[in-house]
């Protein structure tokens, strides 16, 4: 590989990995906004409610995310509910790690004593309130290590929307691949990429862990 092909390489895979951060955390606040709900109605006096919510759960993370992915752009499709690749891919990633922050959320909500819910409850405050202002504040600490954790595996997921000709990074490398027979080349370069956009990420969760640390020792 020469130095003219790396530079005529990186604007196109520099686009590509724009549209995969673009993906991601689209994807990723979809995945958080529906997990709280499922979280919140699993954790709800309805048995019904529950019960949907826990099978939801179970189904979602007992199936690959490629399988849901396809369901997401073929599935729809034959029904005729045609979604573009990269919407396809934001519904399919959302939907399949909302699965998993439920169960964060859900463990960051139970982490919480008891003793708030009963303070609340006798100052008058309705069960939406306590959770909105007492309880949801106060999980965070629990929360966001394993959210951040979550957002580097939706970045890392992003590579399996080039099977559905998502605009992404892995879909720009395997163009280039193609066309060049560069394979070795052009996929350590799209790992680097992959890394350098994770890493922050990761140094992110060492500091939530520290801070979490420094506040249990605190107590």
């Amino acid at each position: 590989m020469t130095m003219s092909l790396f530079l005529e390489w990186m604007p196109l895979l520099l686009e590509a990995a724009v549209h995969t951060l673009k993906l991601a955390v689209l994807a990723y606040l979809l995945a958080a906004v529906a997990g709280l709900f499922v979280a919140l109605g699993e954790m709800s006096r309805s048995a019904t409610l529950r019960r949907c919510c826990r099978v939801y759960i179970e189904l979602i993370r007992g199936t690959p995310t490629l399988t849901l992915l396809f369901l997401t752009y073929f599935g729809l499709a034959s029904v005729n509910i045609v979604l573009p690749g990269f919407a396809a891919a934001v519904l399919a990633l959302g939907l399949h790690y909302a699965a998993y922050m439920a169960e964060t959320y859900r463990a960051g909500i139970a982490a919480v004593d008891r003793g708030q819910y009963d303070a609340a409850r006798a100052i008058g405050m309705t069960g939406a309130a306590t959770m909105r202002r007492i309880i949801l504040p106060q999980s965070v600490r629990v929360i966001l290590p394993p959210m951040t954790n979550s957002a580097i595996s939706v970045l890392k997921d992003t590579s399996v929307a080039s099977l559905i000709a998502a605009p992404e990074l892995m879909l720009r490398a395997n163009d280039l691949a193609s066309q060049y027979y560069m394979p070795m080349q052009l996929y350590l370069i799209t790992g680097a990429m992959y890394f350098v956009m994770a890493y922050p990420l990761s140094l992110c969760v060492r500091w939530f862990e520290y801070r979490a640390g420094r506040g249990q020792h605190r107590v």
